[in-house]
């Protein structure tokens, strides 16, 4: 299987436990790897026979607008499911980092999902 990565998108949502955590957007980074065939759009040069990436991050920077999540494992399986449905992926991990505990550089956590076929 052939593989798209985006490495630390840059990314600002509500998120958090408490309310106090969520009143304020969030600085989060989302890398995905998704994964496809390349097969028809290399032997085309065709855009359209595979993942446009830019359009994967414009889509991931409006998912924030109104919205807020408590956990970052929900809106990690979010952004899977989204990957699967509106983008076609065959299979999609993400992962989110969240610059949350003064003594850590980071936490994540990692989500991989297959399409259904």
């Amino acid at each position: 299987m052939d593989t798209i990565t985006i490495a630390d998108l840059e990314v600002h949502y509500h998120v958090g436990v408490s309310e106090a955590e969520r009143a304020q957007p969030q600085r989060l980074l989302l890398t995905l790897e998704l994964a496809q065939d390349f097969g028809a759009a290399a032997a085309h040069d065709n855009l359209d026979a595979t993942i446009d990436y830019d359009a994967v991050c414009r889509r991931l920077q409006r998912l924030g607008e109104g919205r807020s999540w408590r956990l970052i494992e929900t809106l990690a399986v979010e952004i899977a499911d989204l990957c699967l449905r509106e983008f076609r992926a065959r299979a999609v991990s993400v992962e989110v980092k969240k610059f949350i505990l003064p003594q850590t550089r980071y936490v994540a956590v990692r989500v991989m999902r297959e399409a259904r076929r």
